[in-house]
């Protein structure tokens, strides 16, 4: 099992920035990739950016320049710093830890992040 614990959410003005964590612990040596997925009201979830083996990163168009995914490997932490944020943004934000394959596939809890116009 894996736990992972998001941090960071909170309200922000359009233009604003936030950084996002997530916690994990457990058997991490099973994951492969990543990420960050967002869901807003009435909407189905998206994937925001993931980050894989030798730190291959991959962007929704909708963030690409905006958002940045990165990890600590020693604090077994990943984050996501948002710049320049935009009322569109405004979901609740998950981590996602995996393998390639699925087999293992764990959620956080999510993380509300609002963004004011």
């Amino acid at each position: 099992q894996v736990q992972l614990v998001e941090s960071g959410g909170g309200l922000v003005q359009a233009g604003g920035s936030l950084r996002l964590s997530c916690a994990m612990s457990g058997s991490i040596n099973k994951i492969n990739v990543m990420g960050w997925y967002r869901q807003a009201p009435g909407k189905q979830r998206e994937l925001v950016t993931s980050i894989a083996s030798r730190d291959i990163t991959n962007y929704a168009d909708s963030v690409k320049g905006r958002f940045t995914i990165s990890r600590d490997n020693d604090k077994n932490t990943l984050y996501l710093q948002m710049n320049s944020l935009k009322p569109e943004d405004t979901a609740v934000y998950y981590c996602n830890a995996r393998d390639y394959f699925y087999r293992y596939n764990y959620w956080g809890q999510g993380t509300q992040v609002t963004v004011s116009s």
